[in-house]
């Protein structure tokens, strides 16, 4: 069941479209379900003998507005509450009484017209569909003062998610005052309308964060927006200093011909500039490289920084399962600008699943536990990459090391599930677990062609030297994690990778461990693919089986095995360096 609420100072207006046919045709049987004394007039049930709703909207209208008369200049200028309910997809159908019974407690809890008291404010409850009424309030209690309404929409809300409890409705996930706002009515519809697929402010939010993502300072955040083609406009203070900007879409106007402008606070909480300035002083991206004169890091290659990316990403999901608070939320906001980076850059193939996941995890990103801004460099520092290195190609190392980041991300968002599940995060769980569904679905196209090859290739390996690597596959492996996806047919693109591993100078059996203790595999949709991605990194063997394969330096033939707890003082199970050093030395660089 969803509130939504919103303010006006026209209550005739209102009356009128919520008792007529609606911008499409689709109010049917318009009538009163409840009111403040129960005898309110009804417009759409009148029955008197000569009935004409359009006399009875007008003392409707008027019964309604008699306090906000009576109160004259101490009125507010916006005194018409409006609060729409709505219940889920797939609820059964609520009958009239229901609904009342809802405006009723609804009314109740946000302190329209609480139960008992004689000068509650004027309601009245419409309904013109099955699965929604409206509540229409004027904003003047009967002594004349006007009704104490902090906070009317969380409250809403909470007394939304008791209703969905006590009727047998669906239960949505209960909000936290984090999330980022709606867009409105008005904004649907002009979208609808103007025939763009989601509205500005929704648009405007996913350009804002993709321009954050990896930006160094303030300078070149503004940049990526005027690159992006938005219109900016930034407040500045009379010394000069920027207070706030505001962004809007090109060609989108108002009724008066000027642009509609959003303040970055009004797209999310964290996209304000002074929380922009946080981000961007406490967790200034490390350079990776120096710019070439193409606008490109100095051989910063797709390949190269989505394979840096993926250690960095695997550091996340540790310490998501045993890092401190601060220290995990500051993860999350690292992650959130790493697939913002990943769903700008990425091929056609993958774009539209990777675009939803980014903007789905969105919402995972913020909470009220205080990140430390200090633990994003590593991070935004991949995220920085990834954007300076440009759009990757679908195929060849750049595809193997897109499915490769990629299989490490769903791992990530389903750590961040439980992260925020355990802390009683509901939405910010749901959004995670979505992200990782959209995850799968970008890597199983990413993974396609790379994986492929790799079966043929463990096919294809001498009967001999295949049941070698079968037989380390089953010993290290428990058997509630070989499950049925992991048959000796199934494990071809494993073996073939410890075949390879092997030839080029290292350890199966120790690797394949080192693989496994990284951290858990009981989240792992598939753990082939997990232990295959986890292995050619170690590894450092090429994302896709037909490039060459690099033998380790010396020294590295049996790499230690890592422990899972870590901090962002030392070197990461995942054999990433400190975030304090140069991503320039990544072990993925050497």
């Amino acid at each position: 069941m969803v509130p939504d609420i919103g303010r006006g100072s026209r209550t005739h207006g209102l009356l009128v479209y919520l008792y007529g046919p609606g911008r499409r045709e689709e109010h049917t049987d318009a009538h009163l379900v409840g009111s403040w004394d129960g005898f309110a007039p009804d417009p759409g049930r009148d029955t008197s003998p000569d009935p004409d709703p359009k006399a009875t909207l007008a003392r409707l209208t008027a019964a309604l507005d008699l306090r906000v008369k009576q109160a004259g200049d101490r009125a507010p200028a916006q005194h018409v509450w409006h609060c729409s309910v709505r219940t889920a997809p797939g609820d059964r159908r609520l009958s009239d009484e229901e609904w009342n019974a809802v405006a009723q407690r609804i009314v109740h809890a946000t302190g329209i017209a609480p139960d008992g008291d004689p000068d509650g404010c004027r309601w009245i409850a419409v309904r013109h569909a099955e699965d929604h009424v409206h509540m229409v309030a004027t904003l003047v209690r009967g002594d004349l003062r006007n009704p104490r309404l902090n906070y009317d929409f969380n409250k809403a809300q909470a007394e939304c998610r008791r209703i969905e409890k006590e009727m047998g409705l669906r239960r949505l996930n209960a909000g936290d005052g984090t999330a980022a706002k709606n867009p409105t009515s008005a904004e649907k519809f002009k979208a609808e309308r103007t025939g763009r697929a989601e509205t500005s402010r929704e648009t405007l939010r996913e350009a804002v964060r993709q321009a954050l993502a990896g930006a160094d300072d303030e300078k070149e955040f503004f940049t990526r927006l005027h690159e992006a083609g938005l219109r900016v406009k930034v407040r500045h203070a009379p010394s000069g200093d920027a207070l706030g900007y505001n962004v809007a879409l090109p060609g989108d106007r108002n009724r008066h011909g000027d642009p509609v402008w959003y303040p970055g606070s009004k797209l999310a909480p964290d996209l304000s500039l002074p929380k922009i300035r946080l981000r961007l002083a406490d967790g200034t991206a490390l350079r990776t490289t120096a710019p070439a004169a193409d606008g490109r890091a100095d051989g910063a290659e797709p390949a190269r920084e989505r394979r840096s990316a993926t250690g960095l990403a695997e550091r996340a999901a540790v310490l998501l399962d045993s890092g401190d608070d601060g220290e995990a939320a500051a993860q999350l906001v690292g992650v959130g600008e790493l697939l913002d980076a990943v769903a700008q850059t990425s091929p056609a193939a993958t774009r539209t699943e990777l675009a939803a996941a980014a903007r789905t995890f969105e919402r995972a990103t913020r909470s009220h536990v205080q990140a430390e801004r200090a633990d994003t460099r590593a991070l935004r520092s991949a995220a920085r990459g990834i954007v300076r290195a440009g759009g990757a190609l679908g195929r060849g190392e750049d595809g193997g090391t897109t499915a490769m980041l990629l299989s490490t991300l769903v791992l990530v968002t389903l750590a961040a599930a439980h992260w925020h599940s355990a802390r009683g995060h509901a939405q910010q769980a749901h959004a995670s677990r979505q992200a990782a569904e959209h995850l799968r679905a970008a890597y199983g196209r990413a993974a396609a062609t790379p994986m492929q090859a790799l079966r043929d290739q463990g096919r294809a390996l001498p009967e001999a030297e295949r049941r070698i690597h079968q037989a380390t596959i089953r010993a290290a492996l428990p058997g509630a994690a070989l499950r049925a996806d992991s048959s000796s047919t199934k494990t071809d693109a494993l073996t073939a990778t410890l075949a390879q591993a092997e030839r080029a100078g290292h350890d199966p059996k120790a690797l394949l461990q080192q693989a496994i203790d990284m951290r858990e595999l009981d989240t792992a949709e598939d753990v082939n693919d997990v232990l295959v991605w986890r292995l050619r990194r170690l590894a450092q063997l090429p994302a896709h089986p037909g490039e060459a394969t690099r033998r380790p330096k010396s020294g590295t033939r049996q790499p230690k095995t890592p422990t899972n707890r870590t901090s962002n003082r030392t070197t990461p199970a995942t054999g990433v360096r400190p975030v304090a050093s140069s991503p320039r030395n990544h072990p993925s660089r050497r």
